[in-house]
């Protein structure tokens, strides 16, 4: 098959902080293919360094999340594309692991990486936060193609697949504040997709249901039952914000709901 063995989408706005670090995780890619950066709009030195580093950069106006993924994959030409967000960084040994896969005839189209969250600080490893499998690494040929949702971006794909052993780094939120508002801005968008829904807990019993026994059994389920506690005060944090983004998305819409009538 003629072309380059792979190459790494990625997209970006204002990612210096990150890019640095995730372009040198994919170097060895420029050896047998090509990194892609499509940036929207960064005032930073995100394209100064995704330039210094080899990539090829594209710059265009933001269009969503999946678009903007369907389209860095779409000027790929590799045989292989890896798709990356800029907060993430491919271990040693998942590098060497994807490169030994590489160099072979693959049976699956299409690959799942385990990806470890570091949350202030910590490596996440207990309470159903690991592994956070995400399909990232496929045939071009396959045709994959990122769907857009309200709340995450997803790769929906019927053919062979399989799970890489070794982790994807995503390093996903260092403060409590980044946390907190990414869990805020979520919970804004998961209420319009509730709303859009008909679920609005319009019952006192439903409200009560939605938006404080549910939140308090999943914070039980994940960090006792499933080991959350075993993150030490990092696990807590995550696991009371998370409970707390469940009960924030019902309340808000309920709000919603009731600001309609």
């Amino acid at each position: 098959m003629s072309g380059p063995l792979l190459s790494v989408a990625i997209i970006t706005h204002n990612e210096e902080q990150n890019l640095a670090r995730t372009l040198a995780s994919v170097q060895w890619a420029l050896d047998a293919g090509e990194i892609i950066v499509v940036d929207s709009g960064s005032t930073d030195r995100t394209v100064e360094i995704a330039r210094e580093a080899g990539a090829w950069v594209i710059e265009r106006p933001w269009a969503g999340f999946a678009a903007q993924k369907n389209f860095a994959i779409a000027q790929c030409i590799g045989q292989w594309v890896l798709t990356l967000d800029a907060d993430e960084e491919l271990t040693p040994e998942l590098q060497l692991e994807i490169q030994g896969l590489l160099a072979t005839d693959p049976a699956a189209d299409a690959y799942f990486l385990k990806r470890r969250n570091m949350f202030l600080g910590r490596w996440i490893r207990h309470g159903g936060f690991y592994p956070d499998a995400k399909l990232r690494l496929f045939r071009r040929a396959a045709g994959l193609q990122f769907e857009e949702r309200p709340v995450h971006e997803t790769i929906r794909f019927e053919g062979a697949t399989a799970t890489l052993q070794h982790d994807v780094l995503h390093h996903a939120y260092p403060t409590l504040g980044a946390y907190i508002e990414h869990m805020d801005r979520y919970s804004t968008l998961g209420a319009e997709v509730l709303v859009a829904k008909g679920k609005t807990s319009g019952s006192w019993m439903g409200f009560l249901l939605n938006v404080w026994a549910v939140p308090v059994v999943m914070f039980k389920w994940n960090y006792v039952f499933r080991g959350g506690f075993l993150d030490g005060r990092e696990g807590l944090l995550m696991h009371l914000y998370h409970a707390a983004y469940t009960s924030w998305k019902y309340a808000k819409a309920w709000e919603k709901a009731r600001a309609a009538r």
